[in-house]
């Protein structure tokens, strides 16, 4: 895995979010679409959350303040590791994770205040993952103990992943 590119990657997701942002009419950003799903608001607060979270794990394999294991990826975890993307089927967020992460219909102001969040966290973490210890594992809910270059990837994977999401909202409306 080449970090550059995917520090590339990441930085260019959320900047396609930023941009998505302020293409979306104000009446609509908050609209469930026809047919159901998650709005734009609500789509911005859970991928926006889940980096955070991804973050704050990721930091810990960096400083390999994590639990020792010998426990890896899940079979769902090594599938998107080896394919790069989620697989081609819905799965819905784990229980677990939405009572820690709710997610909800928030402000065009504060998804902008998100990203930037985002971006300041990954800026300030970036710099250790070079150096994390492969063996420093923190638990993802679904895809099992990921070590800092693999949330690295999951970052990027999810960030591209909910941006397609975004493409079926506004399809729908």
């Amino acid at each position: 895995m080449n970090l550059a590119n995917e520090r590339r990657a990441i930085d260019a997701a959320l900047d396609a979010y930023r941009s998505r942002l302020d293409a979306i009419p104000d009446e609509l950003f908050t609209q469930t679409p026809p047919g159901g799903g998650w709005s734009y608001a609500e789509v911005y607060s859970h991928i926006m959350q889940a980096t955070l979270g991804s973050v704050i794990a990721l930091e810990r394999c960096n400083n390999n303040n994590c639990h020792p294991t010998t426990k890896g990826l899940t079979l769902l975890g090594r599938l998107m590791m080896t394919i790069n993307r989620f697989p081609p089927v819905r799965v819905k967020v784990p229980a677990a994770v939405s009572a820690k992460m709710p997610v909800v219909k928030i402000s065009r102001e504060e998804a902008k205040n998100l990203i930037i969040k985002c971006r300041k966290r990954v800026d300030e973490i970036w710099p250790g993952v070079k150096d994390a210890l492969p063996g420093s594992r923190h638990k993802h809910p679904r895809l099992g103990m990921l070590n800092a270059r693999q949330w690295v990837k999951f970052i990027r994977i999810h960030l591209k992943h909910h941006l397609k999401q975004l493409d079926r909202i506004q399809k729908k409306i």
